[in-house]
């Protein structure tokens, strides 16, 4: 009997093993599959520990009212943002982000005062929008 062992590299080997111990190999690798199914199938998430996407928006202790008055602020920010042009929302969401402007000017490979004045000119839209 002809057993293959697939590595992590992807590299495949075959081994030639007698029928007796091919059985016991393959009956073991049916048994791990079975378990690791039943394991899969079977085990319990506590829903309060996990992470949700929207957990900016919404917190347990928060009363919907306040909940939907934060979904809203996110909507009208969005909807603020879409009115500056694609380099400048990059750039002044980089910044509202914590990056300086020399580090926002390294990584889009531009220069210094080009990156500040476009985000100077953002935040004057902005004003302008409120």
């Amino acid at each position: 009997m002809i057993i293959k062992y697939k590595f992590a590299t992807g590299e495949v080997t075959e081994v030639e093993v007698s029928d007796e111990i091919g059985t016991v190999i393959l009956d073991s690798r049916r048994e791990e599959h079975a378990n690791n199914e039943r394991h899969r199938y079977h085990t319990a998430f506590s829903l309060d520990d996990m992470t949700y996407e929207d957990k900016d928006y919404f917190s347990v202790d928060d009363n919907p009212e306040e909940a939907l008055m934060r979904k809203e602020a996110a909507k009208e920010r969005k909807a603020m943002l879409s009115r500056l042009t694609p380099v400048q929302r990059r750039r002044f969401e980089k910044f509202e982000d914590g990056m300086s402007i020399a580090e926002i000017a390294r990584s889009e490979k531009a220069a210094f005062n080009s990156v500040k004045e476009s985000i100077e000119s953002a935040q004057k839209k902005l004003k302008k929008l409120l």
